[in-house]
């Protein structure tokens, strides 16, 4: 199955040669599950022409706010509206499950409690799933289809579907924990509290279900459609 993925942002520079861009932590997330990827880097103003150029999207997360000003916003909403209205089933990490949510009518902004940044506990429809985040802003009012499937105390709205047509999770599970170290080091201090990182630097070598959401990620996108 042929998986789009619609870049909206770039790991930091210092940190891309050892570790890779978002699109290669997805394919290594998502690999021998019976999907190949195309990327489109969309930040860049590089979409898509047809929503039907791929049998699945996958929208990655970003260090832009779903509600500021960039220019490749207002299209790619429009493209989310388009690929929901044709049954064309998209998947949304981070960023991604905000403008996912945004365009079909939900509310993102900044978090008054802040940050969550590092392992997080999350309730998966009662299956508890221990992943990497690294967020402030969040989903905070529910377009009309979306359903919750997963919360924390932090985070109401940490995962949610919409039919058989999105499935969004606020969390990163293709974010390693040399990722998080990473991201401590290079946009970390001085932007997130200092006791967050600590308690993130912490949670490094813990384990993580990443692998599970992966599952279902791959088990959304390959499920039957009428």
């Amino acid at each position: 199955m042929l998986i789009g993925i619609l870049q909206t942002g770039q790991s930091p520079d210092v940190l891309r040669d050892e570790l890779g861009d978002y699109p290669d932590m997805f394919r290594a997330l998502l690999k021998d599950r019976g999907l190949t990827f195309r990327t489109f880097h969309v930040e860049a103003m590089e979409f898509p022409e047809d929503v039907h150029d791929c049998e699945g999207w996958l929208i990655t997360g970003s260090r832009h706010g779903a509600y500021e000003n960039h220019p490749f916003i207002p299209p790619l909403e429009a493209f989310i509206r388009r690929a929901y209205a044709a049954g064309v089933p998209m998947v949304g990490i981070c960023f991604g499950h905000q403008i996912i949510a945004q365009a079909l009518g939900g509310t993102v902004r900044k978090h008054d409690g802040g940050w969550a940044v590092g392992a997080q506990d999350y309730q998966f429809e009662g299956q508890p799933l221990r992943l990497n985040a690294w967020h402030q802003d969040q989903v905070v009012s529910l377009p009309p289809d979306a359903e919750v499937v997963a919360r924390n105390a932090f985070c109401e709205n940490a995962a949610l579907v919409y039919g058989d047509r999105a499935f969004t999770v606020q969390a990163h599970p293709e974010f390693g924990d040399a990722v998080i170290a990473g991201l401590i080091r290079t946009r970390g201090r001085g932007a997130v509290p200092d006791d967050l990182l600590d308690r993130a630097e912490a949670g490094i070598g813990a384990p993580k279900d990443s692998a599970v959401l992966a599952d279902r990620i791959a088990a959304f996108f390959q499920q039957p459609r009428a």
